[in-house]
């Protein structure tokens, strides 16, 4: 299995490798590539090709700021499931989260805006084939869990 992470340009890469960093958790490899579907169109197409002709088990994660054409144009391009996963920028007081959002018809990546919850999403999509990473996942939410009820006995405790 393979997640490839796609950036829009180089200033997305901190947002990115924190993704890639929460699906190490998972044990899922992930692949960063650097395509702008407003600038590189031809090579976009081109990395999706190369990802679409191999067989493994992949969901797309995208990573675009202001107008991001990148979830929609990759989500046109592949079968595989597109999770957009999109910095937050105050520059645009929130609203550039919008071209997200609004996408055209026949068009449909989901829309995830923590870096470790599209991961998280990732690989409960890839987990509807492969019953070790569903272990994992399990695992996973069973210690975020763990971790809510620890932190109510602390507080009832007053410690």
């Amino acid at each position: 299995m393979i997640v490839p992470i796609i950036i829009g340009s180089g200033s997305d890469l901190d947002h990115a490798q924190a993704i890639a960093r929460a699906l190490a958790q998972f044990g899922i490899p992930a692949e960063i590539r650097v395509a702008s579907a407003h600038k590189t169109l031809e090579h976009l197409i081109s990395v999706l090709e190369e990802y679409e002709r191999r067989a493994e088990p992949r969901v797309y994660i995208t990573v675009a700021g202001r107008s991001n054409a990148l979830s929609g144009a990759v989500d046109a391009r592949v079968t595989a499931p597109v999770i957009a996963c999109p910095p937050y920028s105050d520059r645009f007081g929130g609203a550039d989260i919008y071209s997200s959002i609004r996408l055209p018809s026949g068009v449909a990546p989901g829309l995830v805006l923590d870096p470790k919850g599209a991961a998280l999403m990732a690989a409960k999509i890839l987990a509807l084939g492969d019953t070790e990473l569903e272990e994992r996942v399990r695992h996973f939410q069973a210690e975020t869990r763990a971790q809510v009820l620890e932190a109510d006995r602390r507080v009832q405790s007053g410690t």
